[in-house]
């Protein structure tokens, strides 16, 4: 590519990033993301050269496009979600850090394509997300997480201003109302780890005692895999369940891995992680237990180290 070339594009490939953060956010899929994120880079290249060049913010403009794109992916989604088999849950995304040199399976690590870590992307956070309306949470996303001014916000997604701060302080209350989590503490790696142990040692005291009594636990297979039929709820009912599975998944390796940028395990099997449990905890206990098990939203958990 000549210099020419690179200085032009310069402008809008450093915006990827920001990109797909935005979009992994709004669609609680890193694989949607990308394709929305892919999708607006298209539209960018294909505006004639003049009408590229009018443009003052570049960044501003594939912002708008890309939430526009997701905004209507969301509607689109809700029809997918009757058709897709069992509960869907977000995709799961690890931490960098633990990722295996970079790349590993045929799958390129890009800097450019990792998601942002930190407390508006913890699954807590998503599920919370994933019940909004598709205006709402894009609204959210934008002003709340990335503090886009509702005027500019209005303009993205061609409502009103007054309009927006409606969607935003309706999601707010949602989000108020789950208690979605903030950052993770030092606390709640220890509580994984017990879980961890117990599990291991089919000590379903130990289990009961980790897990608040009116937990949940949800997995998503997508058809393709077994997991849970429906939503378990009470310790109990969880524990048991979680010491009748170590039965059924011999061979499985239970390790402490980042998930969404807040401690959670995975199950490694035959060379690879066929499972990511994430968790929501308060205090010393798990309210919520959410296993992944979905093999195409397990693709980038394919890099991950087993060490």
């Amino acid at each position: 590519m000549s210099t020419r070339s690179t200085q032009e594009f310069a402008p809008v490939t450093g915006e990827r990033r920001q990109l797909i953060d935005i979009a992994y956010r709004m669609l609680g899929s890193l694989a949607d993301a990308e394709d929305a994120v892919q999708e607006a880079y298209a539209r960018w290249y294909a505006l004639p050269g003049r009408e590229r060049e009018a443009v003052e913010s570049p960044g501003a403009w594939l912002t708008t496009v890309a939430s526009r794109i997701c905004l209507n992916q969301l509607g689109s989604a809700r029809a997918r979600r009757e058709r897709y088999v069992g509960e869907w849950l977000p995709e799961p995304l690890p931490d960098p850090t633990e990722w295996n040199g970079g790349r590993a399976a045929g799958i390129a690590c890009d800097p450019a394509d990792r998601v942002t870590l930190d407390e508006s992307v913890g699954m807590a956070f998503l599920v919370v997300l994933d019940s909004m309306s598709p205006a709402q949470r894009v609204v959210f996303v934008l002003h709340d997480v990335f503090r886009y001014p509702f005027a500019e916000v209005a303009r993205i997604v061609g409502r009103t201003p007054a309009a927006c701060r409606q969607l935003a302080s309706a999601a707010r209350r949602r989000v108020r109302g789950a208690q979605a989590r903030s950052a993770p503490t030092a606390r709640d790696a220890a509580v994984v780890r017990e879980l961890k142990r117990a599990w291991e040692s089919h000590d379903i005291d130990a289990l009961v005692g980790l897990l608040d009594p009116a937990a949940t636990a949800v997995g998503d297979g997508g058809g393709l895999v077994s997991t849970l039929r429906r939503t378990l709820r009470g310790s109990e009912e969880i524990a048991r369940h979680l010491v009748r599975l170590t039965g059924r998944l011999s061979g499985t390796t239970l390790l402490e891995r980042t998930v969404n940028g807040q401690p959670g395990l995975v199950g490694h099997q035959g060379g690879a992680i066929v499972t990511v449990y994430s968790f929501d905890i308060a205090g010393d206990r798990i309210r919520h237990l959410w296993a992944m098990r979905n093999p195409e939203k397990l693709r980038s958990w394919a890099a991950v180290t087993a060490a």
